[in-house]
C-alpha cells in the first residue's frame, strides 16, 4: 500500500516555509503537481519549484495575500491559466506575530490571526471549491495547532482564531461531503523545522516532558499526515480533527 497522488494537483498555501515547504516535497514525491503559494519569499518559493521540476514534478510559484479575497482570486485565475485548478488544497499559511497576555495584545494581532486563520480559509473554499464540486472530487487539509486543545497562556489570538478556523471547517465539512470532497484538520504540536535547525535547536526538555513520547515532531511528521488525509486511502475520512503532536494533546469524544 502507497499514497499515490498521481494526476493530483495540488495547492499548499505558505509552501515557502519550514513545514509548508515539507508539505509540498511530499505531495510531490507521491506524485501530485503542486503550486507553491507564497506571500513574501520568493527566493524560497521559486528554489522549491526548481527542485521539483527537476524532479520531473510539474510546478509553480504564485505570490498572494491570503488574507485579502481580490489577491487569492488574482492567483486562481493565474493558477486556471497556466497550471490548473487544484483537486487538493492545504490551508497552511498564518501570520506570525509577538504573543503576550490578553491583556497586553496588541488588538491587531487578533485581527490578523483571524484574517489569516478564519478568512484564508473562506476565500480559499470561495475561490476554489465551486471547480472541487463541478468534477465532484476535492480534498481540503487545514492546518490547525494543537494549541487549540492546550489553551495556554500568552496564546490569545492565536487561539481564538484557530478555534474559529475549527468552526468553520466543520460547517464546511457537511455542506460539501454531498460532492465527495474531504475537509479534514491537523494539529501540529511544536514542530522542528529547517529555520530551527540553522539557529540551533534550543533546550526544549520543559516541553518534551510534557509529550507522552518525550521529544518534539518534526515538519515531516506534518506532511507525512497531509499526504494520507487528502490520497485516495482516506477517502471515508472527513471532519476529522487530528493532532500530530506525540500524545501531548489529545480530542474529547
Amino acid at each position: 500500500m502507497q499514497i499515490d497522488l498521481n494526476g493530483k494537483k495540488a495547492l499548499v498555501t505558505g509552501g515557502s516555509g519550514g513545514i509548508g515547504r515539507a508539505i509540498v516535497r511530499t505531495l510531490a514525491e507521491c506524485g501530485a503537481d503542486v503550486a507553491v503559494h507564497y506571500h513574501s519569499d520568493s527566493t524560497n518559493a521559486e528554489r522549491l519549484v526548481s527542485e521539483l521540476k527537476a524532479s520531473g514534478r510539474n510546478a509553480a510559484a504564485f505570490r498572494a495575500d491570503v488574507t485579502k479575497e481580490a489577491d487569492v482570486y488574482r492567483m486562481r485565475d493565474e493558477m486556471a491559466a497556466g497550471f490548473g485548478m487544484p483537486d487538493i488544497i492545504v490551508a497552511n499559511a498564518v501570520i506570525q506575530y509577538d504573543r503576550t497576555s490578553l491583556i497586553d495584545q496588541d488588538i491587531k494581532a487578533f485581527y490578523s490571526q483571524y484574517e489569516s486563520c478564519v478568512m484564508q480559509m473562506v476565500y480559499l473554499a470561495k475561490a476554489f471549491v465551486p471547480h472541487m464540486q463541478k468534477q465532484h472530487y476535492g480534498r481540503i487539509a487545514v492546518i490547525n495547532t494543537e494549541c487549540s486543545i492546550a489553551a495556554e497562556p500568552s496564546f490569545s489570538a492565536y487561539v481564538a482564531a484557530k478555534k474559529g478556523l475549527d468552526g468553520l471547517v466543520r460547517v464546511l465539512v457537511k455542506e460539501v461531503g454531498p460532492d465527495n470532497i474531504t475537509v479534514n484538520q491537523i494539529a501540529p504540536g511544536w514542530t522542528i523545522t529547517d529555520k530551527e535547525r540553522e539557529k540551533g535547536i534550543e533546550d526544549t526538555s520543559f516541553y518534551d516532558a510534557q509529550v507522552p513520547l518525550r521529544h518534539r515532531g518534526c515538519e515531516q511528521d506534518i506532511a507525512n499526515m497531509t499526504a494520507f488525509l487528502v490520497s485516495d486511502l482516506a477517502s471515508f475520512v472527513s471532519g476529522a480533527f487530528i493532532p500530530v503532536a506525540g500524545g501531548r494533546v489529545m480530542t474529547a469524544i
